[in-house]
């Protein structure tokens, strides 16, 4: 039965401008598709079982809800905002071909890093890396979406904030004064985007999967499960990036404290085909190195 698929998103102009690059993908494959825009949380019931079904993502609780109550058929997410253990009933079916996964600091004008400096970032990972590199620099505390971000910086008297590069790019707001932290390793999965469907719309589920890059989809993998096996439920500062090269998968991660003071890494390279658990060990060399210790330091700051 060929139907209308209908693809959830919030109003922010990142949200949209991935919807409707899944929109026009899959109406360019011959499908029937329209946006439905969901609303707040607040609108919704948030029965207690769903929480209990693993719905915790901020960013990601809302549209997956809907998704599950029938009002939306698919949801596209920006990956790194969507928690390693999906809700039941929901099932990743698609990761579109990754954009670049860099940070970049958008400055106010010129900065001495040699001096102290007032940055902001709402990430704990980018807050840790950035202390380890810059101990005498302030960080401060930076919410909203994309274009809230950049605002609050202009009205501020900061020396520069934090952003993942893809999201800038994505909506035309890549302002020119910036530099690229190539120091920096990102979130997992940074700068791809997944589609998530309920697991018994297997009309949804065969079109969305037809979108899928193979290497993204590895490399993601692998970033995820490394950060699924290191988290534990808790929230901590983790770096992460996998890419595919002459058949091998290289693998770079971190584990940072709150300040950034301790931190412990890690890199390995394995062939393609032994992808499969490859975040998990590398995860669990981590944890061997002085990583548990860490992750309950973390917890117990964090409560």
């Amino acid at each position: 039965m060929k139907k209308t698929i209908r693809i959830g998103t919030r109003d922010s102009e990142l949200a949209l401008w991935q919807a409707n690059t899944v929109k026009s993908k899959l109406e360019a494959l011959g499908y029937s598709t329209e946006l439905v825009p969901v609303k707040s949380q607040g609108d919704l019931v948030l029965d207690k079982p769903l929480y209990e079904m693993g719905i915790v993502g901020i960013f990601t609780k809302t549209l997956d809800i809907a998704m599950i109550n029938g009002q939306v058929d698919i949801v596209v997410h920006s990956m790194k905002d969507v928690p390693t253990l999906l809700p039941k009933g929901i099932v990743q079916v698609a990761v579109l071909e990754r954009a670049t996964s860099e940070d970049i600091l958008v400055t106010n004008g010129e900065i001495n890093f040699e001096e102290p400096c007032t940055i902001a970032s709402g990430s704990l990972r980018r807050k840790a890396q950035w202390l380890h590199r810059y101990p005498n620099h302030n960080l401060v505390d930076l919410r909203g979406n994309v274009n809230t971000r950049l605002q609050k910086l202009k009205d501020n008297q900061w020396q520069g904030a934090i952003f993942a590069k893809a999201g800038l790019e994505r909506i035309n707001v890549l302002p020119k004064n910036y530099i690229t932290l190539d120091w920096m390793l990102p979130a997992p999965a940074q700068g791809a985007m997944v589609i998530v469907a309920m697991k018994n719309d297997e009309y949804s589920k065969n079109a969305a999967a037809q979108l899928s890059h193979k290497t993204s989809e590895i490399c993601t993998h692998v970033e995820r499960q490394f950060l699924r096996t290191l988290e534990g439920g808790c929230t901590a500062p983790i770096g992460a990036y996998a890419e595919i090269m002459e058949e091998q998968i290289n693998f770079k991660g971190c584990l940072f404290s709150l300040d950034g003071k301790t931190n412990i890494d890690i890199e390995r390279t394995v062939p393609t085909s032994e992808y499969e658990g490859f975040g998990e060990k590398c995860a669990s060399l981590i944890l061997q190195n002085g990583g548990d210790a860490l992750m309950i330091s973390i917890k117990n700051e964090m409560k």
